[in-house]
C-alpha cells in the first residue's frame, strides 16, 4: 500500500484490507442438526474470495462508507420527477412497530386484522384523494403500477367485444416508461406533439384519436412541470371517440387537496407513494405505485385488494382481475409510511403541501429566470424546467452545470429530460425546504454562471471535492465495473 498523503481517508474496499487468517467473528458451537450439503452441481468449483478482516475493520469501513452517502437528510435534493423530499422520522417508527415489522405475508388474514385495516384505509384515502375510489396497492413501483393500468384497459376492452383498440396516446414529452409500459402491454405507440407553450397540441390529439383508440396516457402537471390548461377539452375528445384516459399520476405533490384526478375524467391512473406521500426511495427501493380506477373499471383491478365484510377484512380478487402483478402483496412498510403521512398531515395539510411545493418552485423560477433559460415562461405547478442554452453556447452544457453543483454540496436536478427541452435541468425544491435553502440554491446557480465566464474549465472537470470525479460516462455505461477483482483478473477493457 502506497503511503497515504495528509487528510487522506482510508478509502480501501474491504476485499483490499484483506489479509489471509484475519476474524472478526467467533462462531458457536453448532447446536441444530447437522444438513447434508447440496448436489455437487450446485456448489461453487472454486472458493469465494470473501475478504478476511477483523470486526474493528468492518466497522470503520461501512461507517466512512455512511459518511459518502448524498441524501435528503445531508443535503438539498431538487432532483426533479422524482420528489426527493423529507421523510418525517415518526413514519420510520410507525413502519418499525412489532406489529407492523414482524408479520409475515402468508399469515391466515384472521392474524392480521389491523394490518389488513391500514391496507383498506389507504385504500380509501387514496381514492378520496385522486377522485378513482377504486384501488389495488399491489403494485411495487410506478412502472408496475402504470403497466397494471395499461393490462385493465386492454381487458376493458376485450371484456366488451373491443380487441381492436390497441392503440397507446401520449405527448411527445411523456415519461420514457410510458412507451415502454404500453409496449409492454402490446399496445402500439402513438406519439401526440406539444404545442409552442408545452401543452397538448389538441388539434393533433383530435386528429389521431380514433376507433384504435385504447387509452391516451398523460403526465399531469407535465414533465415540463406545467397543468395542462385543455385538461377537459382533452378528456372529452378521448371519451367521445370511446377511448380511455390514464394519468401518469407518479408525483402528485402539485394536486393534493386542490383537484383531483377523477373530476378532470381520468378513468385510470398510478401513484408513487414513495414520491409524494413521504416514504424513502433511495437505492432502488423500496417503492409502490398503486393504480387506481373508476368504479367502471374496479372488476379488472389486480389480485389482491383488502375487502371489508362488517368489522372483517380479508384479502379478495376482483370478479375479472388482470391477475397478480407481484408475488406478494406490496411494499407493506411502505404502505404503513404512507398512511402515517396522511393521518398526519390531514386533509388541509394536504392542501398545503401542494401549495408550498408550488410556491418553492415558482420562487426558483422567477429568481432565476433572468439569468438561465426557462422551458415554458409561466406559473409551473410543483417543478420547472430550465433551459440554460446561452450557458451551451458559450461552452458550458447542463451536464456541466449538474457536476459543479455538486462541488457547493447540491444535487443536481434531473437533466437531460423532457427530451424536447433544449439542455433541460428540472428543478423539484418540494414543499419541504426552506426559503434559506432555496436562497442559497439560486445563490450558487448564479455564481456558477459567474465562473462559466471567468474560468469554464471549474465546470468542464468538476466535481472536484468528491472521492471519484468526472466519470468517463459513455465508458462506464458500456464496459460497468460493478464488482470487485484482484489485480491480476482485470482486464485492459476493465
Amino acid at each position: 500500500m502506497n503511503a497515504p498523503f495528509p487528510g487522506e481517508i482510508d478509502r480501501r474496499l474491504l476485499n483490499e484490507r484483506s489479509v489471509s487468517g484475519r476474524i472478526g467473528l467467533q462462531l458457536q458451537e453448532l447446536d441444530v442438526p447437522e444438513q447434508p450439503l447440496p448436489d455437487a452441481g450446485l456448489l461453487r468449483s472454486v472458493e469465494a474470495r470473501l475478504p478476511e478482516v477483523s470486526q474493528p475493520e468492518v466497522v470503520r469501513y461501512f461507517t466512512t462508507l455512511s459518511t459518502m452517502n448524498f441524501s435528503i437528510d445531508t443535503n438539498f435534493y431538487p432532483l426533479g420527477s422524482c420528489t426527493m423530499k423529507y421523510n418525517p422520522k415518526v413514519n420510520e417508527e410507525m413502519a418499525f412497530l412489532p406489529g407492523m415489522a414482524g408479520i409475515h405475508p402468508n399469515q391466515p388474514d384472521e392474524t392480521v386484522q389491523g394490518a389488513l385495516q391500514l391496507i383498506w384505509e389507504l385504500q380509501q384515502d387514496l381514492g378520496e384523494i385522486t377522485g378513482l375510489p377504486a384501488v389495488c396497492l399491489g403494485p411495487l413501483a410506478g412502472a408496475q403500477g402504470e403497466y397494471s393500468g395499461l393490462m385493465i384497459a386492454r381487458a376493458y376492452f376485450q371484456d366488451r367485444g373491443d380487441a381492436n383498440r390497441t392503440v397507446a396516446l401520449m405527448p411527445d414529452s411523456a415519461h420514457g416508461t410510458n412507451p415502454a409500459s404500453a409496449a409492454m402491454a402490446g399496445l402500439e405507440v402513438v406519439t401526440v406533439p406539444s404545442d409552442s407553450e408545452g401543452n397538448v397540441d389538441v388539434e393533433a390529439l383530435r386528429g389521431l384519436v380514433d376507433e384504435r383508440t385504447c387509452v391516451f396516457m398523460l403526465t399531469l402537471p407535465s414533465t415540463l412541470g406545467l397543468f395542462e390548461p385543455n385538461i377537459l377539452e382533452i378528456t372529452s375528445i378521448v371519451h367521445e371517440a370511446g377511448g380511455l384516459v390514464y394519468a401518469d399520476g407518479a408525483n402528485l405533490n402539485a394536486l393534493l387537496g386542490i383537484v383531483k384526478l377523477g373530476d378532470l375524467g381520468f378513468d385510470i391512473a398510478h401513484s408513487n407513494l414513495h414520491k409524494t406521500f413521504s416514504t424513502p426511495h433511495g437505492g432502488g427501493g423500496p417503492g409502490a405505485g398503486p393504480v387506481l380506477v373508476s368504479e367502471t373499471l374496479a372488476p379488472y383491478l389486480p389480485t389482491p385488494v383488502v375487502d371489508r365484510d362488517g368489522e372483517t377484512y380479508r384479502f379478495g380478487a376482483p370478479d375479472k382481475t388482470v391477475g397478480r402483478v407481484n408475488g406478494f402483496h406490496g411494499s407493506f412498510g411502505v404502505l404503513v409510511r404512507a398512511y402515517a403521512y396522511i393521518r398526519a398531515v390531514g386533509a388541509e395539510g394536504m392542501r398545503e403541501v401542494s401549495e408550498n411545493a408550488i410556491i418553492n418552485a415558482n420562487y426558483i423560477r422567477t429568481a432565476l429566470s433572468d439569468e438561465f433559460g426557462i422551458a415554458a415562461d409561466r406559473v409551473c405547478m410543483h417543478e420547472c424546467v430550465l433551459s440554460p442554452q446561452a450557458q451551451k453556447a458559450k461552452g458550458v452544457s447542463a451536464l456541466d452545470i449538474s457536476k459543479r453543483l455538486i462541488d457547493y454540496g447540491i444535487h443536481p436536478p434531473t437533466m437531460y429530460f423532457p427530451l424536447i427541452v433544449p439542455e433541460a435541468l428540472m428543478v423539484e425544491p418540494t414543499e419541504t425546504e426552506t426559503k434559506d435553502t432555496l436562497d442559497r440554491f439560486i445563490a450558487v446557480m448564479r455564481q456558477i454562471n459567474k465562473e462559466i465566464d471567468s474560468d469554464p474549465d471549474l465546470l468542464h472537470d468538476a466535481p472536484h471535492d468528491t472521492p471519484n470525479t468526472r466519470l468517463d460516462e459513455a465508458n462506464a455505461a458500456r464496459h460497468p465495473y460493478l464488482r470487485w477483482q484482484p489485480d491480476e483478473d482485470l482486464t485492459a477493457a476493465d
